[in-house]
């Protein structure tokens, strides 16, 4: 089968399409058929070693282990499955955050992995790009226990997190305020934004607004700055923190009411499972950049790296 390959960690230039191995299901594990999955930030920071010093050498070693298959989430439908397999049965229509070797034609998974069956209401496509984005933004807003009428300030609205994000706090009952560039500001509306903040043209943090949350989706924005924005039992929620904000968020949440929320999300079936069914209610959609062949994953890399995309980056896979 044809597979998404890092053979050498770097640029973009490094990944290969390559012929690899079949891989057959275990007792407990389905065989799916690939048709749709995507590039993340995520994937362009393993492939270039972004990770952080601890996370860097979990991937070097890794890597001297197995072949290393990017591709965060995917859709495709089950084409063979274990003998014990109670859960999944052939043809069904599925999507999944399996972490790793997604960008391939073919993929094992337990059963009991991040995998649930597709909404019936979304094509391969779409259903390849709401896993990742979807799930990190519930576990964090689900971390904040958002309430109805809260005010929650989303920056790095437009990327595969806010997007998600903002749809999810609306769900909640949230009234949202969306940080984002100039091109995204009706993108961010059109999925339920309450208030929009040009970030080219006005700085947020000047505005005299209090919020009872502050999601960054990108980790680029000022610690400090935003705790001040919070309110007395404010939460800030922090995607993609580094190690000094990890530890300032422990010690503010020791010794204030506010409170700062870093772990890294958990991708679950009950995760993907609630996002299924908000979509079959049309509470939640996917959003979608561009698509690529997965001929072209360097050219998606490419893209994904310049941290312009809107939503999701998806690639499809041909049989």
């Amino acid at each position: 089968m044809k597979a998404v390959i890092c053979r050498k960690f770097g640029t973009a230039d490094k990944l290969t399409l390559a012929d690899v191995k079949m891989p057959k299901p275990s007792d407990k594990e389905i065989l799916i058929k690939v048709m749709a999955t995507t590039v993340t930030a995520g994937d362009c920071e393993i492939r270039s070693l972004r990770l952080g010093t601890a996370f860097n050498f979990m991937v070097r070693v890794f890597s001297k282990f197995s072949t290393l298959i990017l591709g965060m989430e995917l859709s495709g439908e089950v084409i063979a499955v274990g003998n014990k397999v109670t859960m999944f049965n052939v043809g069904d229509k599925v999507m999944a955050a399996p972490g790793f070797k997604a960008n391939a034609q073919f993929i094992c998974l337990s059963e009991n992995a991040p995998v649930v069956l597709k909404p019936s209401n979304m094509n391969a496509q779409e259903a390849a790009a709401i896993s990742v984005g979807g799930t990190n933004a519930l576990h964090f807003l689900r971390k904040a226990t958002i309430k109805p009428n809260e005010k929650i300030l989303i920056y790095g609205a437009s990327g595969s997190i806010g997007t998600a994000a903002i749809q999810l706090a609306k769900y909640y009952g949230a009234h949202v305020t969306a940080v984002c560039s100039t091109a995204n500001l009706k993108l961010v509306q059109s999925l339920g934004a309450d208030k929009t903040i040009d970030y080219t043209k006005e700085n947020y943090a000047e505005q005299g607004q209090e919020y009872d949350v502050i999601f960054d989706t990108l980790g680029k924005s000022l610690f400090k700055t935003n705790t001040k924005l919070l309110s007395e039992n404010g939460r800030y929620l922090l995607a993609a923190p580094k190690f000094k904000e990890i530890i300032k968020g422990f010690y503010l949440s020791k010794t204030s009411s506010k409170k700062v929320f870093t772990a890294f999300a958990n991708h679950d079936a009950e995760k993907l499972a609630f996002l299924k069914n908000l979509v079959e209610a049309k509470q939640f959609t996917a959003v979608i950049d561009r698509i690529y062949p997965l001929e072209e994953i360097t050219a998606a890399h490419l893209y994904v790296e310049k941290g312009h995309k809107k939503g999701n980056v998806v690639i499809t896979v041909k049989h």
